[in-house]
């Protein structure tokens, strides 16, 4: 069970800072480890073998007072005690664990427990009223296009059905409800395709799984996920389904379940949309809120590709929609948000010049990132953390990366973010 009371607990006031306001491309670079494996790698060998249920003892536990899973400042002290140069523990023992919402390619176990080498102790499917899945993180331009990620969900608005068919039968009567037959072609045009891609777009909770893991695990996770530097850890409230339901039941809008407290990792953007949200329920201004977070941006925050111009846009590349595919049939999630994921589009090159293009960019940035991987794992700390230098690296090259799309290779030769002429929401 979690403890409160570290060796290395220090003021939580000082555990914010730059660091955790950074974007952080070593996160980006660590989802290709999947797809571009260098040398001998782990995930090769793992033990894949069902792990027991969290219990109710150990959920219970995460909402006491002193519990690590409710610590908001847990990242950023783990991080401060391995740069001191203490070791964590890898042992299970009481007082060392820690629960983690895993809701993108971590569901696969040939990622989370085989790519990263994280030994969970148990897990539970749940539901997350708070979030919403996207895919916002920025990959490889015409290769790996984005990456998934979340973005607050205000639980308290009305919710939408569940994703409809493209071939709903109902479609026409939608549109008639977005569309005005005296608007102009081309604003008409747009009101339809925002139609689309609203019913395409999952409305319900977050579906994800919590696993336990060892403090020294989940230093690891933090490490090689960008929460160290870049991403923001955050603690949030988790519903495990209620007892007895069945994956093809449907899924509820407001789980009734006991809620639970487990870390996770948001973007920037997305920690500063939750915190505007809550301070405009309390009455307050988020003026406030957006000056506390530009005052400790880092100078490296302005090189980073943290956010596209419109984060609904890119669409992931069918390997790496097949691992969450994959992982959400591995822990058995409810069928409609397993029919969800595999009706992403995702991106397909269909132009020569696309071809073209990609055989370029991948030939002119496809070393310096094969570096950039090489040195992640040459040079990481034994909890697969990055030093400093590799991370300010990382984030100008991808800066310089997604420049150059942006400004020539895409005028040039075409899409690499999202298939031509698709406009559905991914």
């Amino acid at each position: 069970m979690s403890s409160g009371h570290l060796p290395w607990a220090g003021d939580d006031d000082a555990a914010s800072g730059d660091a955790s306001r950074r974007f952080n491309a070593i996160e980006p670079l660590n989802r290709l480890q999947a797809a571009v494996p260098l040398g001998n790698h782990q995930s090769n060998s793992f033990d894949a073998e069902s792990l027991p249920k969290t219990t109710s003892d150990r959920r219970r536990a995460s909402i006491i007072s002193t519990s690590l899973d409710g610590d908001v400042h847990l990242s950023e002290k783990v991080a401060e005690q391995q740069e001191g140069g203490h070791a964590l523990t890898g042992t299970s023992a009481e007082g060392e664990t820690v629960l983690y919402l895993a809701y993108g390619s971590n569901l696969a176990s040939q990622t989370f427990r085989g790519m990263r080498g994280i030994k969970p102790l148990s897990e539970i499917p749940v539901l997350i009223p708070e979030l919403r899945l996207t895919f916002d993180l920025p990959g490889i331009p015409y290769a790996e296009p984005c990456f998934a990620g979340t973005q607050y969900r205000d639980p308290d608005l009305p919710n939408s059905t569940e994703p409809q068919s493209h071939h709903d039968n109902t479609s026409s009567d939608i549109e008639d409800d977005f569309v005005s037959e005296k608007a102009p072609l081309l604003v008409r045009t747009q009101e339809m395709q925002m139609a689309e891609a609203s019913r395409n777009r999952w409305h319900k909770p977050l579906i994800g799984v919590v696993y336990e893991v060892t403090l020294a695990d989940y230093a690891k996770i933090i490490a090689t996920e960008g929460g160290g530097r870049g991403y923001r850890d955050v603690v949030i409230n988790c519903h495990p389904f209620a007892e007895g339901f069945k994956p093809t039941d449907p899924v509820p809008d407001h789980p009734d379940t006991l809620p639970f407290k487990a870390h996770t990792l948001l973007s920037p953007s997305a920690d500063d949309a939750r915190k505007k949200t809550e301070a405009a329920k309390r009455g307050q201004s988020s003026a406030a809120v957006c000056t506390a977070s530009s005052s400790n941006t880092s100078i490296f925050s302005d090189f980073g590709p943290h956010m596209r111009p419109d984060p609904e846009y890119a669409q992931p590349s069918a390997r790496y929609l097949n691992l969450l595919v994959t992982g959400a049939a591995e822990h058995d999630l409810p069928v409609t948000y397993r029919e969800y994921l595999s009706q992403i589009h995702t991106y397909s090159i269909t132009t020569v010049r696309q071809k073209i293009g990609k055989a370029v960019f991948v030939g002119l940035w496809g070393p310096p990132i094969l570096t950039l991987l090489a040195f992640s794992k040459r040079f990481a700390g034994p909890d697969g953390r990055s030093p400093s230098w590799l991370v300010n690296l990382s984030n100008i090259l991808f800066a310089a990366m997604w420049f150059t799309y942006d400004y020539f290779f895409k005028p040039v030769f075409g899409e690499g973010e999202r298939t031509l002429g698709d406009v559905s929401s991914s």
